[in-house]
């Protein structure tokens, strides 16, 4: 079953496996970040609020706001 971010707690693994509906510039930012699909990232850290929350991907600590967040959708890896 697909996933969002928000679905993990710190400390999962997920794979990504594709993106929401959004601008063609928004999705091009994600991608040069190295937030394409079949990527593996790991949950770091989520503020209290829930923004930002922080991924490992490609051994690179990113922080996205909730909105970048949401455009992923993921795997959970066991």
């Amino acid at each position: 079953m697909d996933e969002r971010l928000k679905d993990l707690a710190p400390g999962d693994r997920a794979q990504i496996v594709g993106f929401t509906t959004s601008s063609h510039a928004y999705r091009e930012r994600l991608l040069a970040m190295g937030l394409t699909r079949g990527t593996e990232l790991a949950l770091n850290k989520v503020a209290p609020f829930g923004d930002p929350v922080e991924v490992t991907v490609r051994g690179t600590n990113l922080s996205l706001r909730k909105n970048e967040a949401e455009v992923l959708v993921i795997r959970r890896l066991t």
